[in-house]
This record gives C-alpha cells, sequence and structure tokens, in this order.
C-alpha cells in the first residue's frame, strides 16, 4: 500500500519540490494551493491529488479535514511573508499579524492536532514535518516581525508534538530554510538586491528549492526517529548551529 501524505503549498516552490520527490518514491501525494494553478507535472500524475484552499480561512481548513486524518506524513508547508511597519495604523498592523498567524501557525497546528488525534485512535505512525525559517531562530528585519514570531511559533509546536507524542510513536521534525530561490525570496531580492541577500552567506547563492524537497522527502520516510524535534538548518550558511 502506497504511503500518503499532504503538503500544503505545494504548487509550486519547495511544497512543489517536496511532492515530486515523494511521488518518485510511489507516495500518494495530497497537496493544497490558494490561487495558483498545480503544475501539469502534478495535474497528470495518478499519484497526486490537489485542494484549492485559503489556509487563512479557519472555515476552509474542514476541506482537509478527512485527508489529514487519513495520511501518514503531514508537511505544513504553505506560508505567507508579508509587511507590516511601526508606521502604520493599529488596524492595519493587527490584520497583518492576525493573517500572518493563522496562515503560518494557527493553521498547521489544527492540521497537525486532526493528524496526530486520527494517528492516535488508530495507533498509527505519524510524522509532522513543519517547514519554518531561518527568522524563527535569527530574527527579520522588523517590518517582518509578524512573519518571525509565526515561524518561531512553528519551531516551538514541532518540539511540543515532539516531546508530547513520540512514546506514541509519532515524530516531529522542522526545516528551516533560509532564502531559498522561490517566488517569496524573488520579492525580497526586487526590494533589497541580490548582493544583500547574499551578503553573509558561506557560499554564493541561496538555496534551490530541490535541496529542501529532498530533505523534506527523507524525513518523511521515517529512516531518523531519533532525531524527532531537531531542527533542520538549510541556509547556505547563513548562521551555523
Amino acid at each position: 500500500m502506497n504511503k500518503t501524505a499532504l503538503i500544503t503549498g505545494a504548487s509550486r516552490g519547495i511544497g512543489f519540490e517536496a511532492a515530486k520527490k515523494l511521488i518518485e518514491a510511489g507516495w500518494r501525494v495530497t497537496g493544497t494551493a490558494r490561487k495558483s494553478v498545480f503544475p501539469d507535472s502534478l495535474k497528470n500524475n495518478l499519484l497526486f491529488s490537489g485542494i484549492t484552499v485559503s489556509l487563512e480561512n479557519p472555515k476552509e481548513l474542514e476541506k482537509l479535514r478527512s485527508t489529514v486524518e487519513d495520511c501518514d506524513v503531514l508537511i505544513n508547508n504553505a506560508g505567507i511573508f508579508e509587511p507590516v511597519y511601526v508606521e502604520k495604523s493599529d488596524e492595519e498592523w493587527d490584520k497583518n499579524w492576525e493573517t500572518t498567524l493563522q496562515v503560518n501557525l494557527v493553521a498547521p497546528a489544527k492540521l497537525s492536532k486532526w493528524a496526530i488525534h486520527s494517528w492516535l485512535k488508530s495507533n498509527k505512525q505519524g510524522i509532522v514535518i513543519n517547514v519554518s525559517s531561518r527568522a524563527s531562530y535569527r530574527g527579520e528585519t522588523a517590518e517582518y516581525s509578524s512573519y518571525a514570531s509565526s515561524k518561531a511559533g512553528l519551531t516551538a509546536l514541532t518540539k511540543t508534538i515532539a516531546r508530547g507524542f513520540g512514546k506514541k510513536n509519532i515524530l516531529a521534525y522542522t526545516i528551516a530554510p533560509g532564502f531559498v530561490n522561490t517566488d517569496m525570496a524573488a520579492g525580497s531580492v526586487d526590494v533589497y538586491g541580490k548582493e544583500y541577500i547574499t551578503a553573509g552567506l558561506a557560499l554564493n547563492d541561496i538555496v534551490q528549492p530541490y535541496e529542501t524537497g529532498e530533505l523534506i522527502a527523507t524525513l518523511a520516510s521515517g529512516v531518523f526517529p531519533h532525531m524527532t524535534g531537531q531542527t533542520f538548518h538549510i541556509n547556505s550558511g547563513s548562521y551555523m548551529i
């Protein structure tokens, strides 16, 4: 029987690469997208199913309940990276924080709850993989305070799942990418310039999505149970722990 995975934000970037790797290994993958269209390489593959859902809307999460309850691995990858400046009104500030926390932390936590509850009921092994960010360890520029805070919360969620459910055969891992060559990074390059983005790196370029996808697929295979709760830093040497 094929193992199954749910990947949020699977239409492009890290999520797309992770979906490809798992499908190549024979997994059945369900991926989500908010607005973007799934590439033909996924849509035309019998091992892939796509669901359009906005993680910003708590009610829309219900679309994913049955899928996440049946999966072997949950990969919380989708996220938003939107600035808000201290000069903005309180209303604009609050809206940014509420939306960012909902998409980047609350929705992954709810999906994790559903998955874990199902795994416990069926006495089944499960794995949660949370795609956080280097921002959860080194902070972010001030206008992205909501993003950094949400990702720090996601990292803490991973550790709590690992500590709370490890003896029930449920594992959890965090991946903390630095800048990855995705649409999100392209926006930062447009704002700050390539030299700024690569200035503090040990390498000459930023992370390629396929590297992160490969890492996710490896962790999903369950070959590192005793590394549960750990964070895997993939950031071109932006910082080293």
